[in-house]
């Protein structure tokens, strides 16, 4: 067969494939459209539960929005489809006409400048030349592309536009329709997998086949490539089980394509927590109260390493360990003691190394670190040992002597852990806490020695792995929290150092608005005297 008549071939075969998609897709409209048959159908709720009219109709509002939502989906796909299968009959048509010419003794040959001869070959090439499979090499901290998190409720993002918020509802509605659109299609690729899949069909509690659905998506990453198309990482997982799915999807800048569907089993998975610690002993004991609860009464596959430097407030840490030891029976913990000045590279470079049982995850953290059960979660679903190393990005929280100045003193620490933009701000600027596994961490040298005092090291550390062939994923995260305290600039930093302390202690105080009003406090307590001053002179009259 000539290479033109294989074309067609191929080209009628697409055809006849797109017609019948078209027509599922019709009638998976019609299905998802029609109303409910069954009127004695409860509504949700206990039963003899006295819900009001309200109720109801936001109930009600509620469905009524999910249904549209999936209809205008199912619409959008089936629009996408009409265009593709036109796009298709007119190529075929031109390469009808090429070959009746090329019959009638008009010749013909294919041009290098000629547009890609397969829409699907084109398609998958956009998804080798993107940073997918493989991470690239970049100049600096400057070339990354960051993604954004979300969950089925929330958008966790860095760059806010006018919005300002870094934690938010989809606003737009294409941008609801696209995350609606993307979860959609992974529950697809988890449900009806492909034979390629690095997954096994699981049967539930009664024998029938397991399915997933809306409610056991877990969290979602998404960035875009101006020129390449968009990436979506999807965890799945089910609430009795501990393995989660992970779909990653692509889309091209056109229909989206599934790049691989796995499973990921991190019940054994142990985390290394390692601490670099001098003095600061409260916040130290603040730190193990969050670690007691989040660590050993529900994660319990950690393992605490505290590298402390000097011999002054060492017994108090080594008090504070025992004390924990003896309440909770925990015993899966390190102390690395360096008579030796404070340096946070060096802590981590002997912490790491302070581990003899082969490998193990790493997660360098901060004495005024808070996390979250969640957070250990994601940190061991976005390592992978020789493949991808992982950079949340912290949410800082402001002086909450200034945040909570209207109130007789400041909540409870765990009251403060929300995402508003007058409570904190995503610490994009800060590479200090990171999940990389120990084999990775010793191949690319560890951190840099020669970088002294506050700051540098991180970044040091962050250029390396950029300038290497892992994927660095850098996200911000809900459950990773920066207490605020009080920050100290030393006279021996550099003169970039010193900057660079600076910039972060300003950032640190307040919000833009909550330190405008305190730098023009005088003027409005002058106002507001001069407006006192005003009504009670208009009542005197």
């Amino acid at each position: 067969m000539s290479r033109r008549g294989s074309i067609l071939h191929t080209r009628t075969h697409w055809l006849l494939l797109g017609l019948a998609l078209l027509c599922s897709l019709v009638f998976m409209y019609l299905l998802q459209c029609a109303p409910q048959t069954d009127g004695n159908a409860p509504l949700p709720g206990f039963v003899g539960d006295n819900y009001g009219k309200e109720y109801y109709q936001a109930l009600l509002q509620e469905q009524e929005e999910h249904y549209q939502t999936r209809a205008t989906s199912l619409k959008r796909q089936i629009a996408q489809l009409k265009q593709e299968l036109q796009e298709m009959n007119e190529k075929m048509r031109s390469l009808q006409e090429k070959k009746n010419s090329g019959a009638n003794g008009v010749g013909y040959q294919a041009s290098k400048d000629q547009a890609p001869g397969d829409l699907l070959e084109f398609l998958h090439s956009q998804i080798d030349k993107a940073e997918v499979s493989i991470g690239a090499k970049l100049p600096s901290e400057y070339g990354v592309i960051p993604f954004e998190s979300f969950t089925l409720m929330k958008v966790f993002q860095l760059e806010m536009g006018l919005t300002r918020h870094p934690e938010e509802k989809p606003v737009r509605k294409d941008k609801r329709d696209e995350l609606v659109e993307v979860i959609e299609a992974g529950l697809e690729v988890i449900n009806n997998p492909d034979e390629d899949d690095e997954q096994e069909d699981e049967e539930g509690p009664l024998g029938e086949k397991l399915m997933f659905n809306e409610n056991d998506f877990i969290e979602g990453y998404y960035r875009t490539e101006k020129d390449k198309g968009t990436q979506y990482e999807l965890f799945f997982k089910k609430a009795d089980l501990m393995e989660y799915r992970h779909v990653t999807l692509f889309r091209p800048f056109g229909p989206l394509m599934k790049v691989k569907s796995e499973m990921i089993d991190i019940a054994r998975s142990i985390i290394n927590i390692i601490v670099p610690l001098a003095g600061r002993t409260e916040a130290f004991a603040q730190f193990m109260q969050n670690f007691r609860d989040v660590c050993i009464h529900q994660d319990k596959r950690i393992h605490l390493t505290v590298v402390y430097f000097g011999k002054e407030g060492l017994s108090q840490v080594k008090s504070i360990l025992e004390s924990v030891t003896s309440e909770s029976n925990f015993h899966n913990y390190t102390l690395v003691s360096l008579n030796e000045e404070f340096n946070r590279g060096r802590g981590l470079n002997v912490g790491a190394r302070a581990w003899d049982k082969g490998e193990v995850l790493m997660f360098f953290c901060d004495v005024d670190i808070y996390f979250s059960a969640e957070f250990l979660n994601s940190c061991r679903l976005n390592s992978e040992p020789g493949k991808k190393v992982f950079y949340p990005v912290v949410f800082s929280l402001y002086n909450p002597a200034i945040v909570y100045a209207n109130q007789d003193s400041p909540p409870p620490v765990e009251q403060q852990l929300v995402h508003k933009k007058d409570s904190g701000f995503w610490r994009d600027f800060g590479f200090g806490m990171t999940c990389q596994y120990r084999s990775d961490f010793l191949a690319i040298g560890g951190f840099d020695m020669e970088v002294k005092g506050w700051g540098g090291e991180d970044v040091h550390l962050y250029r390396k792995y950029l300038h290497g062939d892992l994927i660095v994923l850098r996200t911000p995260v809900p459950g990773l929290f920066h207490l605020w305290h009080e920050k100290h600039c030393a006279d021996e930093l550099t003169p970039e150092q010193y900057r660079m302390c600076i910039q972060s202690k300003a950032m640190n105080e307040a919000s833009h608005s909550l330190l405008g009003m305190m730098v023009f406090r005088e003027e409005i307590e002058r106002h507001l005297h001069k407006q006192a001053y005003r009504t009670n002179s208009e009542a005197l009259v």
